[in-house]
């Protein structure tokens, strides 16, 4: 196969039964102290969206037809509590399944990533998954996670730290999806990895994941890879269930985005007024989630007004879902291969790893 990566490429093999960066830039980023971390402790390169990033890309999605708001920002402190309890929801499969994945495939996983590997992870979460990571690991060098929310950063890393202090720490808190400088590692890495679990590649649309997935190969270069996970095709009833939890904290998590979005910017939207809606599109293989209007009203941004009809929608977020074929044909786009991956027992989630093409 075409690969540059150093080591045989392998099939993709389903768990037995029992057993969703650094590019080039010229800007230079000043790097800043979190406030509950000691400055000897943790090193953090801040660029977290100021509230005229915030503004600016409202009143984008907001002037759009249909209307549209970026679902990078549901993580304020809220939304990642409440996205870590949606995480332990009897109907929330991904998370579960890709933990008992992990679980049942981390050595092999290891061992086809090396050793020596500095770790880039495009969003922490809560630290679940990087630590069982960490851990399987050969001697990585140092784990820099990318995440937008500070204080899911400042919590995972405080975390991580006192269980791998011979792993240097090296967080950046900003969008991973535009271009971010990476920090340099005291140790000489053999080889970056870019860690990209949860199936988070399947929030964006394919032309979007086509960009991110081409900035993924120009920060592991050559000799890197990347280990994604990806959320595959199923029962439709369990895939929309899983976005429509009995509990209603999906609709929690939707519905801060707003409050955000009041407290960040002096929007007025009010929260009574619309309601969370998640549907399966099965010609698409993707949930859309939206918020839905629930009657006639007007929004306020800054200087400008948006009318609302009665259930006029504001779309919030996609969740692709893959085949084999279909994720390999959005990789090979942006000049990656796959050359290794691995199911769970029922094949509801996997996990691929990828290396650029010559």
């Amino acid at each position: 196969m075409n690969t540059c990566f150093d080591q045989d490429s392998r099939h993709l093999a389903p768990a037995h039964q029992g057993s969703s960066r650094q590019v080039s830039t010229a800007e230079r980023f000043a790097k800043v102290y979190a406030s509950d971390l000691s400055q000897d402790d943790l090193d953090l390169t801040d660029l977290h969206p100021t509230r005229a990033d915030i503004a600016r890309d409202a009143l984008a999605g907001l002037v759009h037809s249909p209307k549209y708001l970026s679902s990078k920002y549901f993580y304020d402190a809220r939304g990642s509590q409440l996205f870590e309890a949606i995480t332990r929801l009897p109907e929330y499969y991904p998370t579960r399944t890709e933990i008992a994945l992990m679980e049942a495939r981390l050595p092999e996983i290891a061992k086809a990533i090396g050793r020596y590997a500095h770790v880039v992870e495009y969003g922490s979460g809560s630290g679940r998954k990087t630590r069982m990571l960490l851990d399987a690991l050969a001697d990585p060098v140092a784990y820099t996670p990318i995440e937008i929310s500070r204080s899911a950063l400042q919590a995972s890393v405080g975390r991580l730290r006192a269980e791998f202090p011979h792993i240097q720490m090296l967080p950046v808190c900003a969008d991973f999806t535009r271009s971010v400088e990476l920090p340099h590692s005291t140790r000489t890495a053999a080889r970056t990895l870019v860690y990209f679990p949860g199936s988070t590649i399947g929030n964006f649309t394919a032309d979007e994941a086509v960009a991110l997935l081409r900035e993924m190969r120009v920060t592991i270069g050559q000799r890197g890879v990347a280990l994604i996970g990806i959320d595959l095709q199923k029962d439709p009833a369990l895939i929309e269930a899983a976005y429509n939890d009995a509990a209603g904290v999906t609709a929690q998590f939707t519905l801060n985005l707003l409050t955000r979005l009041n407290r960040e910017i002096g929007s007025d939207f009010d929260l009574d007024g619309f309601r969370h809606r998640a549907r399966y599109d099965a010609n698409a293989g993707r949930i859309d989630t939206y918020l839905v209007s629930q009657r006639q009203q007007s929004v306020h941004v800054g200087q400008s007004t948006f009318d609302f009809a009665p259930d006029e929608t504001i779309h919030v977020e996609y969740s692709h879902k893959y085949t084999d074929t279909s994720f390999a044909e959005l990789a090979a786009l942006a000049g990656l291969h796959v050359i290794d991956g691995w199911n769970d027992s029922r094949s509801w989630f996997g996990l691929r790893l990828l290396a650029a093409r010559c």
